[in-house]
Formats: structure tokens, C-alpha cells, sequence
């Protein structure tokens, strides 16, 4: 019990340290440029406080109750070589990390309400899981048959493209979002040691190469998908029974303010129960019917599950609390000054800074520096990532001030990134792809939904649904960009230098 309350208190100051550079950032804006405090000060510090909480208690829960048991589960089928139970594995795990991913939740709720119920948000969900958990599997079949990752992804972005061009405008922001937000605090862990594993288990493959990529193919496909699903629901939706959904929704949240806030927040937590059950029951299937083992430490691993339900809970609290009210009033307060400098440098300083501090871009760093032998540094690869996003969600902070659309925006972006795949050394091409998966933290996802849906709203002739979304998108594809052209430039300096060595 002792050694789990240290545990608590050492994730309890590293989720502070996650949130330390955005505070440093606010604070700098709000002293230095607005020269004022939020109106809701309080209510933000608080919120923010609890966001702390949540996350310590969920990634205490994961260490617990649900890591040990997804490794244990993985080694098993490892040793098996049984490739059914291993694409089945696959997409179980994809599909159930998923569905309980706390920043789809908070995408997904945001654009059921945007959208006037047109977007289901558990619908919405429920596509992007099935799109992870399928791609999952494709990926574990991949790594196990050694094809290059280059040939997936660059015939996977031409779809993604295609599907773009045809896509409605108010769905491309989100179905971008949708996919830069299902890598995070559940999947990658889960979805990397997986691949690494599988790499690693299988004579022949190398864990840089064959075990990094389905962390990118995660966020590929969802974009894919969702934006089938807007054109689904745009083209045939009924828009009486969307106004009948706005209703429902409506009366919902008028009704859950009216409960006694014990009851609501009994269903709040009941309604977390939900979201983690797929995992609980993947790994219980996996372990009692096909592995036939008991579940070693088993009042421990309940435990662990207790406190990722009650942590995912106070995380949500904390969004609604902290991070959603500073998105948004910095967006307005900023719109206010003359000119868009102070935005723009915003916009770079809040991306750069989070990016820092990732803890899933640090772990998937350490592991590329590992497989690497001596060949990358993790901290190197740090600061480009960063500074990808800084640029990508200052660009697109520019998007919404013109109001241009994001068809050509993404589409360009793309180009780039699938010329880049081509002419890149083949080594760091998974990893470049999976470096711009992790970019988007359980922190970065509120704040930055926040920022763009804030901007706008108080940007006059912009629309909150078609402007509002597509800033994670920007923040995981320009990672993708200057991780790829560093490996370029630094594969060329070394050919070139081979050249001037006298024979």
C-alpha cells in the first residue's frame, strides 16, 4: 500500500510536469501580453488539479491492472505462433484501447454537440475503434510477413486524399482529429509493445523497421473511415430528425443539471464503467478461454481497473473545468489585440511546449534510440517532433484567421508527407509516422479542440464545425515532415562524405 501511494505521488508531479509548460505559456501571455487573469481563475486552477489526479490515477490503473496482462497475453501468442489468435489479438486490443480513449471521448462529445447531433458521438467512436482494430491486425500481419511499411502508407494516404476530395467540408477537420487523437495515453503503450514485441519474437526482423508503424497505420485509417461517415450522414442524413436529435440532446443536458450532483456523478462514472469494459473483456476472453491461466494478482488488477475508471471520471471533470475554459478564452482575449502576432506566436509556443513534455513521445523516443543502436538520439528527435507540431497547429491557427478551406490545406500536406515517404531512408520511415501518432497528449487534445473551436467562434464568418477541427490534424502531420527531412539531409550529408574520402 505504501509503495502504491509513492507510485501515486511520482505520476501525481508527472502529470504536473506535462502541464507545466502550458501554465508557463498561459501565464506568460496573460501577464506580459493580456496583462490580466481569467475571469473563471479558480475554476481552471481547480480543474486542472483534478486533471492531475485523473491522469496519476488512470496511468497508476494501466501500470496495474491492464499493462501487466496485455504483455503477458502478447508473449503468449508470441510463443504460440498461432497467426489467427494473433490478428485476433490485434484488433481486440486496437478496438478495445480505443473505445475508452478519454481524448476520442472529449473529440467525439464536442462534435455530436457542433454538429446539432448530426455526429453521433457514439457512433463516431465506434467507427474509429472498428477502423483501429482491423488496421491493428492488418499491421500485426504485416510485421509478421516483413512487407515494407513505405507500400502501406503511401497507398493508404493516396485513399485518405481520394475520400478528401469527395468529403462534405464540415467533416475532413474532424475525421483528421479522429485519427491524430486514437493514439494516446491506452494505445500506443499497448499497440507499440505489441509491434516492438512481435519484431523482436520473429528471426529476421528488426525492431526499427518492422516493429515501429502501427501506431501510423492506427491514425491513418480512422481518417478514412470518418469521413465516409460524414458523407454518409451529410448526404443522406434527415434533417428533421437531426433537429429531433438536437432536442434529445438538449433535454439530456438540461436534465442531467437538474440531478442531485452525488447521483449524476454515480452516472458519470457508470458511464466510464462502460467505456473500459471492452478492455476488461478482451483480456478476461483471452486469458480464461484461449491462454486457459488464471490471472496472477488478481486483487491487485482489480484494483488497477477501479482506478482507471475513477481516473478517467476526474479526467473528464477536468477538461470540462480547466483546460476546454483556457482554450477558449485565450482564443478570444488574443482575437482582441490588434493584429494576429501575439496568436500566432501563441499558437507556436503552446505546440512546441506540450510536444516537450509528451510522456508517449518520450517512451516511443527511448525506444527508437534503443532499436536504433546509436543511429538516432532520443532527445534530438524530441525537439524536431516539437517543433513539427509548433509549426503544424501555427499554420493551422492561419487557416482559421483566413478562412481557407482545409481540403487544400490537408491535401497538400499529404502530398508532401507520401514524396517524403518516397525519398526517405526506409529506416526511419515507420518511426517518422508513429512520431506524428504520439504527438497529440491526453493534455494537448482539450486544449488545443478548445483553441480552434474558441478561434472560431469569435472569428466573424467562420463557421465552428467546418473551422473549429483540423488542429491536431496539422499537429500530427508536420512531425511526419521534419523527422523525414532531417533523415534525408543527414543521409545525404553521408553519402556525400563517403564520396570525398579518397579511395
Amino acid at each position: 500500500m505504501q509503495q502504491q501511494l509513492k507510485d501515486f505521488i511520482h505520476l501525481f508531479i508527472h502529470a504536473g510536469k506535462n502541464l507545466l509548460p502550458i501554465v508557463l505559456v498561459v501565464a506568460f501571455f496573460q501577464i506580459f501580453v493580456l496583462a490580466q487573469a481569467p475571469d473563471n481563475l479558480v475554476s481552471i486552477l481547480l480543474g486542472l488539479l483534478i486533471v492531475m489526479v485523473g491522469v496519476a490515477l488512470f496511468l497508476q490503473g494501466l501500470e496495474l491492472g491492464i499493462f501487466p496482462i496485455a504483455k503477458s497475453l502478447s508473449n503468449d501468442f508470441a510463443r504460440r505462433g498461432n497467426l489467427f489468435l494473433l490478428l485476433a489479438f490485434g484488433f481486440a486490443i486496437g478496438f478495445s484501447a480505443v473505445i475508452a480513449e478519454p481524448a476520442l471521448i472529449a473529440v467525439a462529445m464536442q462534435a455530436e454537440i457542433i454538429s446539432e447531433g448530426r455526429v453521433d458521438a457514439f457512433t463516431l467512436r465506434l467507427i474509429v475503434a472498428l477502423s483501429v482494430g482491423l488496421v491493428v491486425a492488418l499491421g500485426v500481419f504485416r510485421t509478421i510477413l516483413g512487407h515494407p511499411i513505405h507500400w502501406y502508407l503511401i497507398g493508404g494516404y493516396i485513399v485518405v486524399l481520394t475520400v478528401t476530395f469527395f468529403a462534405p467540408e464540415e467533416i475532413v477537420g474532424l475525421a483528421y482529429d479522429s485519427g491524430g487523437v486514437t493514439t494516446n495515453i491506452v494505445t500506443v503503450p499497448l499497440i507499440a509493445a505489441l509491434g516492438i514485441g512481435l519484431a523482436a519474437s520473429i528471426k529476421g526482423r528488426n525492431p526499427l523497421t518492422d516493429g515501429f508503424g502501427l501506431v501510423a497505420l492506427a491514425v491513418m485509417v480512422p481518417m478514412i473511415t470518418v469521413q465516409l461517415y460524414g458523407i454518409a450522414v451529410y448526404t443522406f442524413g434527415d434533417t428533421e430528425q437531426v433537429a429531433q436529435d438536437l432536442d434529445a440532446l438538449t433535454s439530456a443536458a438540461a436534465a442531467a443539471a437538474a440531478t442531485h450532483p452525488l447521483w449524476q456523478m454515480l452516472k458519470d462514472i457508470g458511464e466510464m464503467l462502460r467505456d473500459v469494459t471492452p478492455i476488461i473483456l478482451v483480456i478476461l476472453l483471452f486469458q480464461y478461454l484461449i491462454i486457459k491461466k488464471p490471472i496472477p494478482h488478481i486483487q491487485k488488477v482489480v484494483a488497477g481497473f477501479a482506478m482507471v475508471i475513477i481516473g478517467l471520471y476526474a479526467f473528464v471533470v477536468g477538461l470540462k473545468m480547466g483546460l476546454f475554459p483556457i482554450g477558449s478564452a485565450m482564443a478570444e482575449q488574443l482575437i482582441g489585440l490588434e493584429g494576429y502576432f501575439w496568436l500566432y506566436l501563441f499558437a507556436f509556443a503552446i505546440g512546441f511546449a506540450t510536444t516537450m513534455a509528451e510522456p508517449a513521445l518520450i517512451a516511443v523516443g527511448q525506444q527508437a534510440e534503443e532499436a536504433a543502436h546509436g543511429k538516432l538520439n532520443g532527445q534530438f528527435i524530441r525537439m524536431l517532433v516539437a517543433f513539427g507540431v509548433a509549426i503544424g497547429i501555427t499554420i493551422g491557427v492561419h487557416r482559421i484567421i483566413t478562412g481557407d478551406s482545409i481540403h487544400h490545406y490537408i491535401m497538400v500536406a499529404y502530398v508532401l508527407v507520401v514524396i517524403l515517404t518516397a525519398l526517405s531512408p526506409k529506416y526511419i520511415i515507420a518511426l517518422a509516422f508513429d512520431l506524428g501518432g504520439v504527438t497529440t497528449s491526453e493534455v494537448t487534445v482539450p486544449l488545443v479542440t478548445a483553441l480552434g473551436i474558441g478561434l472560431a467562434t469569435h472569428i466573424e464568418g467562420r463557421s465552428v464545425l467546418i473551422d473549429g477541427f483540423g488542429l491536431i490534424a496539422f499537429a500530427s502531420i508536420f512531425p511526419i515532415v521534419t523527422v523525414m527531412i532531417y533523415a534525408i539531409i543527414v543521409e545525404l550529408k553521408s553519402k556525400l562524405q563517403k564520396k570525398e574520402v579518397p579511395t
